[in-house]
C-alpha cells in the first residue's frame, strides 16, 4: 500500500522529492501516513477533500484482498 500511495501523491504534487510515506501496523489495521510539502497540501487534499477521498477509496479497493483495514492519514 505504501508504494501505491507514494505513486499517486508524487503524480499530484509540484515537489515530488518531498513526498514521504510511512506504513505501520496497529492491531488489525495498517496505517499509511502521507507527508508532503506544505505548499502541496491543497493539491493532495483537493476541494472539499475530494482528492483525499479518492486516494482513500483506491487504497481501500486495493486492500480488499488483505484481512487488515488500511487507513490513510495525510499529515
Amino acid at each position: 500500500m505504501k508504494e501505491l500511495v507514494e505513486v499517486m501523491a508524487k503524480a499530484l504534487v509540484d515537489n515530488p522529492d518531498k513526498v514521504q510515506v510511512t506504513e505501520r501496523e496497529e492491531g488489525d489495521e495498517i496505517v499509511v501516513e502521507l507527508t508532503v510539502d506544505p505548499s502541496d497540501m491543497g493539491k493532495v487534499i483537493g476541494r472539499q477533500g475530494r482528492i483525499a477521498k479518492a486516494i482513500r477509496a483506491v487504497v481501500k479497493a486495493a486492500s480488499t484482498k488483505s484481512d487488515k483495514k488500511v487507513v490513510v492519514d495525510i499529515m
